[in-house]
């Protein structure tokens, strides 16, 4: 088992220098818990994890990691089946009192994939797959309308981006969320990651444009 054995030295590589050099750190996050003031939503993609990609550091990030990504709809309360992604955002915002939500998206992405393939009549494997990226439908359509010639990759990479607007729409239907950024005490951001070009970038609403933050 290469992996498993790659991964237990790895944990005993932190242990002897990692965790040896900052556990002051660790040991004050659990006396003090844990205060982030930042949430990511970030996709479940083993290639874009936040803490290594943005250099964390233990206790900066509260992370929310799923299927591309996505931000479902707020249901009521009484809805009683399971919501992951809804009681982590609850947790995050009621909780522990985050002061940003970001929602982090990436270009090569396998989820807003399977949701393109869905719309455009082809098989999605699975039961679960393609319920959970249907979320993100309506980032199709946008897409098309933002560039009706693309196909292939360029629609693709084109329904990732408006798939994180998506999101940020989702996020204002919880009224947890909603409540504190209209009174300015929450600030939410779409963020695009190229990670096979190392850019990273923002969505600005004023331009309806993603800008490079760093390339």
């Amino acid at each position: 088992m290469p992996i498993i054995n790659k991964l237990t030295t790895g944990f005993a590589h932190f242990r002897d220098k990692y965790f040896s050099e900052h556990q002051e750190l660790y040991r004050r996050l659990v006396r003090e818990g844990q205060k982030p003031t930042i949430c990511m939503i970030a996709c479940a993609d083993s290639r874009v994890d936040p803490a290594i990609v943005l250099q964390a550091d233990p206790g900066d990030i509260f992370a929310i990691r799923n299927v591309a990504n996505m931000v479902p709809p707020y249901l009521s309360g009484q809805d009683v089946t399971y919501h992951g992604t809804s009681a982590a955002l609850e947790f995050a915002v009621q909780y522990l009192g985050v002061k940003y939500i970001v929602v982090f998206g990436h270009a090569h992405c396998a989820g807003v994939k399977a949701m393109v393939n869905g719309q455009e009549g082809q098989a999605v494997a699975g039961h679960f797959v393609p319920a959970w990226t249907s979320i993100a439908d309506k980032a199709y359509a946008m897409a098309r309308a933002k560039n009706p010639t693309a196909q292939g990759e360029e629609l693709i990479h084109c329904c990732e981006r408006q798939a994180v607007l998506v999101s940020l729409e989702n996020l204002m239907t919880f009224p947890f969320i909603k409540d504190k950024v209209e009174a300015g005490t929450l600030h939410i951001h779409g963020w695009y990651l190229d990670i096979a070009e190392g850019k990273l970038a923002q969505y600005d609403p004023a331009t309806d444009t993603f800008v490079t933050m760093a390339a």
